[in-house]
This record gives C-alpha cells, structure tokens and sequence, in this order.
C-alpha cells in the first residue's frame, strides 16, 4: 500500500526551475533569431537584389553583383568593380521554388553558385518552423546548410547515407535529428533552385520539351462541359484564407482556361472571336481568358498603364510568367449560355517560347494575408493547377515526373519503422481490451499478467517510441490543430511526421473510447519513463520512502495542469512564438527530441527535477503539471467505456487507499480525467482475498461449509439458488432428452 508524504519540496522545486527557465528563455539574445526576423518587401520586389540581402555572404570574393537578371531571376557576381570577370551566380529561393516545410511555409534561403555549378555558400534568412524556435537550435540548422558548399548543384543531393548512393551517384547528407521534414524540405529547396538556376545560365544541359501540337477537334461545348473536363478550372478564395474581408461571401471567385486549343476558343469566343484572336496571336503566344467575381479585383488595386499586373501570374516548373498592360486583351463575352455571373474579364497573352501548354501549369493569385495574431501583412500566393485534356494534344498528356511531397518520402523511408509502431499500438489496444480477462487471473498480490506486459510496453515506449522514434506527442500539436481548424487547415502539416500523425489518430479514439489512462499511463513515453523511475526508486531501496501527496493537497494541485493548458492555448492565439517558448514546461523536448545534455543546465536542472521526484512517487509530472494530460483529461470526461464500480465502494476505501494516481473520492467514485488506468482497483474488483465485499462473502460461505461459486461480471458472487436452479433445470433436460 503507498503512503503519504506530508511534505515533499521537489514539487515546488520543479515549478521554480520552470520559472527560471522561461525568464532565460525570454532574455534579450545576443543575436536575432532567424525565426523573428522580418524581411522588407523590396527583397522580392527590387531588381537590387543585393541591397537587401547578405549577397556577399554566400560569395565572400565578389567584389560587385548586378541586379536581378532572368527568369527566374538570379544576380551576376563580379570579381572585380568594372563588372567584367564574371564568378557565380546568388540567387533567392522564393524566386525559382516554394516548397514549403513542416510549418507550411517556405524556408527562405539566399544561395551563391560558382560558374561551374558548385555552391558557394547557402544562408537562411527566414525561417518559420517552431522546432528550430524553442525545441532544437538555430545552429543545427546552420550546420546542416554548411554540408552544401563545395558540392555541385548538379548532383543528386539526398538526405540520409546508404551503400547504393555510390552506385547511383547521389550524395549523402546528414539530417537534422527531430526535424527530418525540414531537412528534407530545405534540401529541395536548395537542389532545385541551384539546378534550375544552372540550367537558365547554361552551366547545365538540359533537352527543351516538344512543342505542343494539337488535335483538329472544333467542338462547340458548354460551360458545365468545358468545366467537367478541366478545359475551365476555378480557383475559389475565402476570406478566412486571407484573413481579412466579407466572411459572407468568396474574396475571390475565379474562372481561366486555355484559349488557343480550337475546341475551346471556339467553344468560349465562337468561331469568329477564335479566328480573330488566333490571326493576331504570334509565334510562341499563347491566350489565357479570366473572369472573376470576389471582393477584390484580379487587375490588382494599383495597376497603372504600362505598369505589371501584380495579382496575376503563371508559373510553370520553375518558370513564372507574368503581364504588361500590353499583354491584355478586353474580354466582352462568352458564347457558352450556362457561363457563370462574372463582374470583370479579361484575356492574357503569354509571350515566351519557355511556356509549353502540354505541359501542366498553374495560375496563381498573389493577395496580401493578414496573420490572424500579429495583423501584420503578407504577399501569399494561392495555386490552381491547368493541364489540357489528353484529347486536345497529338498523342495525349506527356509523361510528368512530378517530384514527391516530402511527407511521402517521410512515410516511405519509415515503412519498417511505421510498421513496428503500428504493432506497438495494436498490442497495447488489444491488451486493455482484454482488461477484464487479464484482472479475472491476477490478485492483489500477484498480477504479473498486467504488471509484465506494462513494464514491457513503457520500455517500448520509452526506447522505441521516445528515443529512437521521438514520437513523443505533445501540447503544441494541441495548439496547431486549433489554430490550423480556425484558420488554414492544411493536411501536408500533420502528415510530414508519420509517427505523430497515427499516433494522434489513436489517442483520439482511444481517448473518447477509454479516456486518457491508455495513452497517459502504458503509452507515453515520458509519463513511461516517469514510472520506470518510480520502479528503480524500489529496486535501490527507497521503497519505504516512496509515497504520495496528501489526497486533500492532491485535489488542489491536480489543476495546476489545467490552468497551464488554457494559458498556452489562450498565449497562442497572441503569439505562437510565445507559446512555443512557453510549451518548454513540456520537458518532452529536451529529454527525447533533442537530448537533454544539449540543452542549457536549466533544462538538465528541470528534467533531473521531475526524474528525482519521481524516485519517490508515481508520475508527479503528468499528475499536476502536463498540459498535454489535461487537453486529452477534458475529452475522457464524454469517454464511452469506464472502470466498474460496485454499490459497496462508496463506503470502502479500499481502492483508494492503493490508488496510485489519486483518482478515487472518498465516495467511491473514479474520475477518469484522472486516472492512467493502472488497473490496481479492477484486479481487487474481482479479488476474494482483497475486495473487502467479496472477502466477507467468502468468509460467510467458508463458515457455512457452503461452495464458492465464480464471481459474475458485477463483481459479486454467483448466488447458490441461482446455481442450484440452473443445475435442476440442466437435470430435467438431460431427463428429458432420455425419456
């Protein structure tokens, strides 16, 4: 039976190290975090690329650098003043790529190129991912983009080593450990944009596509045809996407296609409009045709004449095409009489022999988006891909050898490891689905069938899952399922880490299914390290002095958890960064993701903290300070299934008194917010030497030399008349049958 503690001063120490760390963690630093930095727009916008980026940096001999040039647009270095003796190549990578990583965004890097194709230098200039803000440092992130100088953009750059790599070409790159996603999603950023870049400038030779031929079909089809078959897309803009506007009705309601295709010129202009169009159209142009209805217009606000179209642009591969006022044709009317309502039109005519309508592109619309907790403003662009239907082209679509996400690349290197958590999660179902069973065998004093499969799965969880996995869910995946429902729910984000994303899926089942006791005490794999702890505290001889709080005490600092997850939730919605900061009461970061000694000593003081206490008593983090726990507590309160109870346990003590996770009142009654399913009062349930019911009814029966008789699903004992009625009444039907 544990006891009490009267006093137990770790508890507080733990909370006076957590406010020690968050005053280190919101010091001035000593340099600005690539996370806060803000960029001027003229970074995107002004041919002087250069005046607004480290250009220098990335090749330290250039002596001048020329202003932005192609495209996608790259800058000359120079050598020497004159601008004579050309050296390399910097380029943005926002200006060729966007690939975004695991917070959605793009990391935007500046990259310098020798002549020959080699890199010269790769510096980062914005980051989001929060990984890199509080859990694992910027110097991490600054040593993995180190590995690129001196390798050729030529190459086949591949995160990760393996023996055929020699075989095939490619060269390995080290990954940054607890953020493999971004790792990934930088390395395409950085091989892309360096190669498309060599490829524009000559330094690599590449086989331009066929051009497009297209098939003599001159249909007339209507508008829900046209739509059906992809020849007209739509791209469709709410204003929660942009966050500002009319929620009532779309920001931006979009229709385009392709016109030079005779069955949809014909189709949209009519035959005269399409001959007429076609007779102007030059070599290697090509007709787009827009309408639109929103809160905004798709010319943009500020176009003037001879001015760009700031709203409206192509980009195909690495190509992005953009439009003159030169480039524009007024659009009166189109012939199809099903077409939508549309309050402005226009056609666009693109120039460039680079553009290839057999191939797929996309239109893209550039809006300004307000951050829903800053309010500061952003350019973002919003995609919709084209690619003509196979029956307009000679020979039908291409081959396209489209590059794979970088969470498909995380699944597909992880299948062994995916498959082996899988197990570990169907194991751990099946087991507690057996509960009743596996307690049904046990006593009080001997339950290894409960006690050896719980030791073995907090290892797995604890090596397996923690270590080597660093699935470790936590609070901040909480906060980026409320922000991504509130504001931009985006799949791709929760996809890029495997483990995580079956892991939640689980929790979430087993939690409205059990409540939160699977997941918090058999599975995660801190609160598993916390117990195995509390097991070794027993096994050097501390037994006698482990314990528990005072249940009164308990009750009060059981909501100290609470309060932290509605602070961090509530921070959050000022600032994520804030909170991410703030999320370091988690100490799941420093202990699996990370490591704990390459943290800070505050870290190693705090984690060292709740180890220690734990030596002592049973898992007094996830008991009064996880805010993971008590976001998955809240649901378990409309969980379907709980743990049984008898009429007699509002008067007994029994449970309680064994309970190590203070989840039993003085009435009896088990609270499942609480309770990490331990399963001690379930085997006493069903324990004639244990349950004090079930103790006086055996005692009662011995005394009158009458049968034990099994114990029934409500824990009690089978009465004997009801036994000696099914045993007359299975008599009679064997008579029965006899006769």
């Amino acid at each position: 039976m544990t006891h009490t503690f009267r006093r137990l001063p770790p508890l507080h120490l733990m909370l006076v190290l957590w406010i020690a760390l968050c005053g280190l963690l919101f010091a001035p630093h000593s340099h600005a975090s690539m996370y806060d930095t803000v960029l001027p727009p003229e970074l995107t916008t002004s041919p002087d690329l250069c005046a607004y980026a480290p250009c220098g940096d990335v090749i330290p001999s250039a002596k001048k650098f020329s202003t932005r040039k192609g495209m996608p647009s790259y800058v000359e270095a120079y050598s020497d003043e004159s601008g004579k003796q050309l050296i390399g190549y910097v380029f943005l990578s926002t200006d060729v790529v966007d690939i975004p990583a695991y917070s959605g965004k793009p990391v935007i890097t500046l990259i310098g190129m020798d002549t020959k194709g080699i890199l010269t230098g790769v510096r980062i200039l914005k980051h989001s991912e929060p990984i890199l803000l509080a859990g694992i440092p910027e110097s991490v992130l600054t040593k993995f983009i180190a590995q690129y100088i001196g390798k050729s953009a030529a190459a086949k750059l591949e995160i990760g080593h393996s023996e055929s790599q020699q075989d095939n070409g490619a060269v390995g790159l080290d990954a940054i450990s607890g953020a493999t996603v971004t790792a990934i999603a930088e390395n395409q950023v950085i091989a892309q944009s360096s190669y498309e870049i060599g490829k524009q400038v000559g330094i690599f030779k590449y086989t331009p596509k066929p051009r497009a031929h297209f098939t003599p079909l001159r249909e007339k089809l209507d508008w829900k045809a046209l739509e059906k078959e992809g020849s007209v897309q739509h791209l469709l803009l709410e204003a929660s996407d942009v966050g500002t506007g009319d929620s009532s009705r779309p920001y931006m309601d979009l229709y385009f296609g392709y016109l030079n295709v005779p069955t949809l010129g014909i189709s949209l202009l009519g035959e005269r409009g399409y001959e007429r169009l076609m007779q102007d159209l030059k070599k290697d142009e090509h007709a787009l045709f827009v309408v639109a209805n929103g809160q905004v217009s798709f010319k943009g606000s500020g176009f003037v004449r001879g001015g760009i179209y700031d709203r409206i642009q192509i980009r195909q591969d690495s190509g992005t095409f953009t439009f003159r006022d030169t480039d524009y044709l007024n659009l009166y009317h189109l012939e199809p009489g099903d077409t939508p309502a549309y309050k402005e039109s226009g056609i666009f005519i693109i120039r460039s022999a680079n553009f290839n309508p057999a191939w797929p592109w996309q239109l893209t619309y550039l809006a300004n988006k307000v951050d829903a907790q800053t309010r500061i403003k952003t350019f973002e662009h919003f995609d919709q891909e084209y690619w003509l239907p196979a029956r307009y082209l000679e020979g039908g679509r291409p081959n396209v050898a489209r590059p794979q996400a970088a969470w498909k690349k995380m699944w597909i290197a992880k299948k062994v490891e995916i498959a082996f958590f899988v197990l570990f999660l169907a194991t751990t179902a099946v087991l507690y689905a057996m509960r009743d069973k596996l307690v049904r065998i046990s006593n009080r004093k001997h339950k290894p069938w409960i006690s050896i499969p719980r030791h073995l799965l907090w290892i797995v969880a604890v090596v397996y899952v923690g270590f080597y996995l660093k699935a470790q869910p936590s609070i901040t995946q909480i906060m980026t399922w409320f922000h991504s429902v509130i504001h931009h729910w985006k799949w791709e984000l929760f996809l890029s880490d495997p483990f995580i994303f079956i892991f939640w899926w689980f929790m979430i089942g087993t939690v409205l299914i059990w409540g939160r006791g699977l997941f918090c005490g058999w599975m995660c794999p801190f609160g598993s390290l916390q117990h195995l702890t509390f097991k070794l505290g027993q096994l050097i001889g501390l037994k006698r002095f482990q314990g528990l709080l005072p249940k009164k005490l308990h009750d009060k600092l059981k909501w100290i958890k609470y309060g932290v997850f509605v602070v961090l939730l509530c921070v959050s919605f000022y600032s994520m960064e804030m909170a991410e900061t703030l999320a370091e009461i988690e100490p799941f970061k420093s202990t699996f993701l990370v490591g704990v000694w390459n943290r800070g000593w505050p870290f190693i003081l705090f984690v060292a903290a709740i180890l220690g206490f734990s030596l002592f008593s049973e898992r007094p983090y996830c008991k009064y300070i996880c805010p993971m726990g008590a976001g998955l507590a809240i649901p378990s309160t409309f969980r379907l299934f709980g743990l049984k109870r008898k009429a007699e346990c509002t008067t007994c003590h029994a449970c309680a008194a064994g309970c190590g996770s203070h989840a039993i009142d003085a009435k009896g009654k088990i609270d499942q917010r609480e309770c990490l399913a331990c399963l001690d009062c379930m085997v006493m349930y069903y324990d004639d030497h244990a349950c004090p019911p079930l103790v006086k009814e055996r005692k009662s029966r011995d005394k009158a030399g009458l049968p034990l008789t099994p114990i029934n699903d409500k824990g009690y004992f089978i009465p004997l008349d009801s036994v000696r009625r099914n045993l007359a009444e299975k008599s009679m039907e064997v008579k029965r049958k006899a006769g």
